[in-house]
């Protein structure tokens, strides 16, 4: 389990979602934008339940691995989410084509169709 630190409070999270919702964060803050995420959380009372978190440039999260009793959060549909999101940020990198594969062929078009 992760707690995360932010906006002068903290909750409990899974280590995963944690590490998806910082790098989240982080891709946001490169593009100055700003998105609310819904984290499922665990109270101090045991109970779980959701927050929403706004992160983007200003946010200051910090999240650090605590030894907690009762079982990890796992949401791996948010943390793929996450990622995807994260990607979709990511800078664009030029793909680098091996001159020596025969994956080249010419793709016979007709231009004249219509879409």
């Amino acid at each position: 389990m992760d707690r995360v630190h932010y906006a002068g409070d903290h909750f409990l999270t899974g280590s995963r979602i944690a590490r998806a919702l910082l790098e989240y964060a982080a891709a946001l803050a490169r593009f100055g934008s700003a998105s609310s995420v819904d984290i499922p959380v665990r109270h101090d009372d045991g109970s779980d339940g959701t927050a929403t978190i706004l992160v983007g440039p200003a946010s200051q999260l910090i999240s650090e691995h605590v030894d907690h009793e009762g079982d990890e959060i796992i949401d791996e549909a948010l943390v793929e989410r996450l990622r995807g999101l994260t990607a979709e940020l990511a800078p664009i990198r030029p793909v680098v084509v091996d001159p020596n594969s025969n994956t080249d062929r010419p793709v016979d078009y007709d231009w004249t169709d219509e879409v």
